[in-house]
């Protein structure tokens, strides 16, 4: 199955972003899974933080109305809990942290758990790449077939259409072989050659240019294009070229399957084979299944390997607040390499914009990630100042929508009174 819409109103119609949507039907009769509330952190003062974020001293006015209406929608979704975050000129940086972080002990979530953050990593990687044109090492017209010689098509397919997703090439993670793999011995390191193998066994999908499909493939290809001119690990550029210089110790790549304490379990309510075939369900079938899941699958240490530079990273809340204006504003660019990531290209009729590694939200620029037992989603309004993060342990939610767009588009609707249809 191709990846398809996490949000399944016209205005969000796009891609999903780690990998494919999950979705399924789970079996009737299964127990309700209850949402427990974490005590909310005592309030602190207002004063800078590492990423230069001012805490608020006590909850916005907005959030006695929020705060219930999120718990109900995690409970809808069959969310265990997350870190939610929302930042305004006005009300400054408000951090709530709902539900369940380890459904084995109870332990409730903590705002200062690790997530893993899934294709907001592809947003990383962009980075390196357009700082790497910066500095005159390749350009976004440079063919792929510069790089490696075993590309389909890579004579004609150029770096640009690897960062916006016009390549045409196989996503690698809509193969049935891989996916069996990660069901049965979800451990299983994976390399990029490997990956880059399984696609290339596929024919791709359009000719380069010809059209729109967002495929990982791209941005392992892209990861090897860092290491190859710059001769160093993928993780090492990551840490040397942005979160050192912006102080986000609490992001990075994994080494091996371990996450940095404390962090959060995930949790996964499909298998992975499942997923590749379930319908996105709505109405009557998609509150159906939602009330009928049971308790999902712990699968916190499964390797994320088979996502590399299109997937592997983990982050924070204070991390995630820090690096959202950072990537819509180009901190970390030139102003014509910045002009040049926000060149989007349409993902469908209805769809936002894709840019290079960058997602155009109504306004709101960033990106989310879905990886097994995460969902992610981090933007920033540039014209507002204003930032929205969401972080949860699911992934994917039994009537197979992405649970952390659907948090994002609440907030969006709540707080900045953002349309619902086009």
């Amino acid at each position: 199955m191709p990846l398809r819409s996490v949000f399944a109103r016209p205005t969000f119609a796009r891609p999903a972003f780690a990998r494919r949507r999950f979705g399924a039907l789970l079996a009737a009769g299964a127990t309700l899974l209850p949402l427990a509330l974490a005590t909310p952190a005592p309030a602190t003062p207002a004063t800078p933080t590492a990423t230069g974020l001012r805490q608020v001293r006590s909850e916005p006015s907005y959030a006695a109305t929020l705060t219930p209406e999120l718990v109900a929608e995690l409970q809808r979704l069959r969310v265990p809990g997350g870190v939610i975050a929302v930042s305004t000129p006005g009300s400054g940086t408000w951090i709530k942290a709902l539900g369940t972080s380890d459904l084995a002990t109870g332990r409730p979530m903590d705002p200062a758990d690790h997530f893993r953050v899934g294709s907001i990593t592809k947003t990383f990687t962009a980075t390196v790449i357009l700082q790497l044109v910066q500095e005159h090492l390749l350009t976004l017209d440079d063919k792929v077939s510069r790089f490696r010689h075993d590309v389909p098509d890579g004579p004609n397919m150029t770096v640009r259409q690897l960062l916006n997703m016009t390549s045409g090439l196989y996503n690698y993670s809509e193969d049935l072989g891989i996916n069996r793999v990660l069901d049965q011995a979800p451990q299983t390191r994976w390399t990029p050659d490997q990956l880059l193998r399984i696609a290339f066994r596929h024919r791709s999908y359009f000719d380069p240019g010809r059209g729109f499909h967002y495929s990982n493939t791209n941005y392992v290809l892209l990861g090897l294009i860092i290491e190859q001119l710059t001769h160093h690990p993928l993780a090492y550029e990551f840490q040397q070229r942005i979160t050192r210089p912006l102080g986000m110790d609490g992001t990075g790549m994994p080494n091996g399957t371990e996450l940095p304490r404390p962090y959060s379990h995930g949790y996964l309510a499909v298998s992975n084979v499942a997923s590749l075939t379930a319908p996105m369900l709505t109405g009557k079938d998609a509150a159906w299944a939602d009330w009928s899941a049971g308790v999902p699958d712990d699968v916190t240490t499964a390797s994320p390997s088979w996502t590399w530079a299109a997937g592997e990273a983990y982050s924070d809340v204070h991390d995630m607040l820090c690096w959202a204006p950072a990537l819509a504003e180009g901190t970390m660019l030139s102003p014509e390499l910045q002009r040049e990531r926000l060149t989007f290209v349409r993902t469908s009729p209805n769809g936002p914009g894709y840019g290079l590694g960058i997602v155009d939200f109504l306004g709101f620029l960033g990106h989310d990630g879905q990886i097994p037992g995460y969902n992610s989603f981090e933007a920033y309004d540039p014209a507002l100042k204003a930032t929205v993060v969401v972080l949860l342990d699911l992934n994917q939610s039994p009537d197979g929508s992405a649970p952390a767009d659907k948090v994002a588009m609440l907030i969006f609707q709540q707080l900045f009174h953002l349309p619902t249809h086009p």
